[in-house]
């Protein structure tokens, strides 16, 4: 299973003594406003990630009848501005947990939230400047580059030739390339093209359209997600080149993870990126207000390759993802 690190209550206690912060005490009974801001459901992965959140939502209003929430789902980044700067303007909130569309556009908006005091959570998509948000919870994006790019070098020969597909343009997005690049490195493994299909796989499928076009040798396609990884198949199988290259994506969408299962020879393997890191970002968060628990630092949950052999374990087909 996933493996998860977080820092001790004990050693997040002594950091922020240390830094000279404060852990503030919130009685049981004050009632809080926690934002809530994340993309649409626009692709698999936040279709799970919405379900997750909305789920975990109820849970901890059942939970804690002081805690307030306020969910905004957006499908591009103005959206997402404006809905933050409605919370802090209309609704008051206590904190924001954030899930930014784009790390960059998003940095100013967030960092305003912040100067006014309230407790910022970021979720999966770094901001692009360090060290505004008090709590951050992401799956660990170095890592699944790292896994990805491992198997790469250990299944390919030297003077392969492969594609890959990037995210939206993120900080994680360049955590994971920069990892996965440095993986295959020294193996002879040739990139032939890197380009952006924004986690979407009908975006996917006319980058890898326009991969197969130009390039008459691929063997395999870092799709880098499963979403993207299903618009690659789809461009593949129009032009009947199924036989000649292989897939990874990543993140355990539950299509992707029976076609392991099922020793599907496209699809080998899979790089585990689960979306319930939202509903750990949503409980972590609350008990910075029901409780004196110190909850600053970051909450990393670590990415696995899953094979055939331990498919089984990540497999969920009651799952929205």
């Amino acid at each position: 299973m996933e493996r998860r690190t977080f820092l001790t209550t004990a050693a997040i206690g002594a950091a922020t003594a240390a830094a000279g912060v404060s852990m503030p005490a919130h009685a049981q009974g004050k009632k809080a406003v926690i934002g809530v801001s994340i993309p649409s459901a626009t692709h698999g992965f936040m279709g799970g990630l919405n379900w997750h959140a909305q789920e975990t939502i109820k849970r901890l209003k059942t939970t804690y009848p002081n805690l307030e929430f306020v969910l905004a789902t957006a499908g591009a980044v103005g959206k997402q501005v404006n809905d933050i700067e409605d919370m802090v303007a209309t609704r008051n909130i206590d904190a924001l947990v954030v899930l930014p569309f784009e790390s960059e556009p998003l940095t100013s908006p967030v960092k305003a939230v912040k100067d006014a005091g309230k407790w910022v959570t970021v979720v999966d998509r770094g901001l692009s400047q360090p060290g505004i948000e008090d709590l951050y919870v992401a799956g660990d994006n170095t890592a699944f580059g790292r896994v990805s790019g491992e198997y790469f070098k250990a299944n390919l020969k030297p003077g392969a030739k492969i594609v890959v597909l990037r995210g939206i343009p993120t900080t994680l997005d360049n955590e994971r390339v920069d990892a996965f690049q440095a993986a295959i490195a020294g193996s002879g493994i040739e990139i032939l093209d890197m380009q952006h299909g924004n986690w979407n796989r009908d975006k996917a499928f006319q980058v890898m359209q326009d991969y197969l076009s130009k390039h008459k040798k691929i063997d395999a396609v870092w799709a880098a997600d499963d979403d993207m990884a299903i618009g690659v198949m789809e461009a593949i199988s129009q032009a009947g080149r199924q036989k000649e290259m292989w897939i990874v994506g990543g993140a355990g969408m539950k299509e992707i993870i029976k076609r392991v299962m099922d020793k599907d020879p496209q699809i080998p393997v899979d790089v585990s990126y689960t979306p319930a890191q939202i509903s750990t970002a949503l409980e972590v968060t609350a008990l910075r207000f029901v409780s004196n628990t110190p909850v600053y630092g970051r909450f990393i949950i670590g990415s696995t390759l899953i094979t055939a052999e331990n498919a089984a374990q990540f497999y969920f087909p009651d799952s929205p993802f």
